[in-house]
């Protein structure tokens, strides 16, 4: 037995040094690999830019939102709850004739969508009435201060209990800018918050006294029931909000004052950004300039804010970056009911 195990001990020893002609074809496979790996990257960072961190001050831990594979898993039909979509379209009529509304209905699922910046006027809304088979109520708020501007709507297959225009001051309530519907367990508050503008020549009006009244009228509505605001608020309100944040800080939407306005009257009112407190470390944005979406160089604007007494029935607080009918992705909202 000894011999028979002394006989195999060559085997053991150090193997012959490769040839050149042997490494060679070693490492041909290795670097074939690499190669289509790299490919496969390339082509999922183009085809899905969302998935590439494009920021200019990235922080240690901070990564790319993916809804594929940040999102929990959907609830099941023995937990009740409300799947609601907010989407600023860049002007409805875009949307309704590439037949999204229908489609991103049936793949989402939802119960209500909010919309900005619809752009109708008052006589137009009829036509908009029955947009998605199955949601057979809708609601609609038009600028009367400047036609085919701003404007809001929300379609919905859930009967509201009520349904409120504007926040109730004439001064605030002339560009179709709120509404507000009361379903059994919350405000659902839809927000398309004034832009300030280039030159920021609304950004006094903006932060001195739509943001003040606009905070109070929804303050007013959590002394009845907990609240969400959905919509386009208009501020990247951290630097990671935003892909460029020092070379912003003198455009509308990233001033100190409006981020300053947004801690004042939202935050420190209690109110919760549900995507920053479901992704604290995520890098996602709702928002793209021309020519922007592709190297996902954008700001995030949209928003879900719902009071702190209800932000454990958060499910899901989400982005969807691959719908791209308008400069603005939708965002979504999970909510156990």
């Amino acid at each position: 037995m000894r011999s028979s195990l002394l006989s195999l001990s060559p085997a053991s020893s150090s193997p012959p040094a490769a040839s050149p002609a042997d490494l060679a074809r070693t490492a041909a496979p290795r670097a074939s690999s690499l190669r289509f790996f790299w490919n496969q990257a390339k082509m999922a960072s183009r085809q899905e830019p969302w998935t590439k961190l494009a920021h200019s001050k990235k922080q240690p831990g901070w990564v790319a939102y993916n809804p594929r594979t940040m999102r929990p898993q959907p609830l099941g039909d023995d937990t009740k709850h409300m799947k609601i979509l907010s989407y600023n379209v860049n002007g409805v009529r875009n949307v309704v004739r590439s037949g999204q509304f229908s489609a991103l209905a049936q793949r989402e699922n939802f119960d209500v969508l909010c919309l900005q910046e619809t752009h109708l006027k008052e006589g137009d809304v009829k036509d908009f009435k029955n947009l998605i088979a199955g949601y057979d109520y809708s609601y609609w708020s038009c600028s009367v201060a400047r036609l085919d501007y701003s404007g809001t709507g929300v379609i919905s297959r859930v009967k509201p209990i009520s349904v409120q225009y504007g926040i109730g001051t004439a001064e605030h309530d002339q560009e179709g800018r709120v509404i507000t519907l009361e379903f059994d367990n919350f405000y659902l508050v839809n927000a398309y918050v004034p832009n300030s503008g280039r030159g920021l020549k609304r950004l006094l009006y903006r932060v001195d006294d739509w943001d003040p009244c606009f905070s109070e009228f929804v303050e007013k509505l959590e002394s009845f029931k907990p609240v969400i605001v959905a919509g386009d608020l208009n501020c990247a309100c951290q630097d990671m909000d935003i892909h460029n944040p020092p070379m912003k800080t003198d455009d509308a939407g990233f001033t100190e004052e409006e981020r300053q306005s947004f801690e004042i009257n939202f935050t420190m009112r209690g109110f919760v950004d549900t995507f920053r407190k479901q992704h604290p470390n995520a890098v996602g944005y709702t928002f793209w300039g021309e020519n922007q979406r592709s190297n996902n160089k954008g700001w995030r604007l949209d928003y879900f804010l719902t009071s702190g007494s209800i932000i454990d029935r958060v499910h899901d607080s989400y982005i969807l970056p691959d719908v791209t009918n308008s400069d603005h992705s939708p965002i979504g909202l999970v909510l156990k009911v």
